[in-house]
C-alpha cells in the first residue's frame, strides 16, 4: 500500500487533492457524505439520478471544485459514460461511495404484495448498480494505489428485518459482493460496507421520524441515527480504517444486540 492518503503526521489522514465520487449524493446519507468529503479537502462528484436540481444546489454550496453528474444505477452504459467524464475532468478516483439505493415498504408476510417489478427494481438498483459502478471506476481507482469503495448497506443484511424482503436480500447481496470484490481489487482498492439501522431520512416511504425514534428507543444507545452519523462512519472507512476490507461496519446504536 502506498500510503498516499497519509498526510500531516502519524494517524492523520487528509483528503486534500483526492477525488471522491458519491452515487445518490444529492440527498440523505449521500449528501451528508458529500459535505464531509468536501470539508476534508476532496473534490467531489455528486452523483444523482432524478435529483439534478438538488445536486446542483449542493455543489454550489461546497468549497472547492466539484461536479454534479448523472449516475443512474439501472443504466450500466450511463455509468461507464460517467466514469469517462470523471477521467476526463479529474484523471482518477480515490474514494467511491455507493449511496444510491431504493426500497419499497412491503410487510414481510405479504408475499403477493412484493411484485416482480418491485423486486427487480430493488435488486438492480441496490446490487447490480453498485457492481456496475465499481466495475466502471475500478481502473481509475487502481491508478492511485490506495483507494477505497464504501458501500452503504444496512443492518437488514444480517437480520433479515427491514422495509421489505427484497431490500434485506439486496443488502445481504451487496455485502457478499463486497467480500468477493475485496479479494480481487486489493491491494490497490479496499471495499467496506457501512451498515446503519434506521436513519432519520425520507428513504423509506411512509416512515417518518417518529418511526425512527421508536426504533432508536429499543437500542442500547437510545440515539436517533442522523445522516451525518453515517457520513462520519463513511469518512472513517475512507481515512482511518487502513487495514479493513471485505467487511461491514455497523452504525446501529447497538440494535443488533
Amino acid at each position: 500500500m502506498s500510503g498516499a492518503l497519509r498526510q500531516g503526521g502519524q494517524g492523520e489522514y487528509r483528503l486534500d487533492g483526492r477525488i471522491a465520487v458519491v452515487t445518490g449524493g444529492s440527498s440523505g446519507i449521500g449528501a451528508a457524505t458529500v459535505r464531509r468529503l468536501a470539508a476534508a479537502g476532496a473534490s467531489v462528484v455528486v452523483g444523482y439520478n432524478g435529483g439534478a436540481d438538488r445536486a446542483a444546489a449542493l455543489v454550489a454550496e461546497l468549497p472547492g471544485r466539484h461536479l454534479a453528474l448523472r449516475i443512474p444505477m439501472e443504466d450500466s452504459a450511463a455509468i461507464r459514460d460517467a466514469a469517462a467524464k470523471v477521467e476526463a475532468e479529474y484523471g482518477r478516483c480515490d474514494v467511491l461511495v455507493n449511496s444510491a439505493g431504493v426500497t419499497r415498504a412491503v410487510p414481510h408476510a405479504d408475499l403477493e404484495g412484493l411484485d416482480d417489478a418491485s423486486f427487480d427494481r430493488i435488486l438492480i438498483t441496490n446490487v447490480r448498480g453498485p457492481f456496475s459502478t465499481i466495475r466502471a471506476f475500478a481502473p481509475l481507482m487502481k491508478r492511485g494505489g490506495d483507494a477505497v469503495v464504501v458501500n452503504v448497506s444496512s443492518l437488514s443484511a444480517s437480520t433479515g428485518l427491514g422495509s421489505s424482503i427484497a431490500y434485506c436480500a439486496s443488502k445481504a447481496a451487496l455485502d457478499t459482493m463486497g467480500m468477493s470484490l475485496a479479494r480481487v481489487l486489493g491491494p490497490e482498492v479496499r471495499i467496506i460496507s457501512v451498515s446503519p439501522a434506521a436513519v432519520a431520512t425520507d428513504f423509506v416511504p411512509g416512515r417518518g421520524r417518529e418511526g425512527v425514534e421508536r426504533q432508536a428507543a429499543t437500542t442500547p444507545l437510545k440515539t436517533v441515527a442522523e445522516a451525518d452519523d453515517v457520513a462520519l462512519a463513511i469518512m472513517a472507512a475512507a481515512t482511518h480504517l487502513r487495514l479493513t476490507t471485505g467487511t461491514a461496519i455497523l452504525v446501529d446504536g447497538g440494535r443488533h444486540l
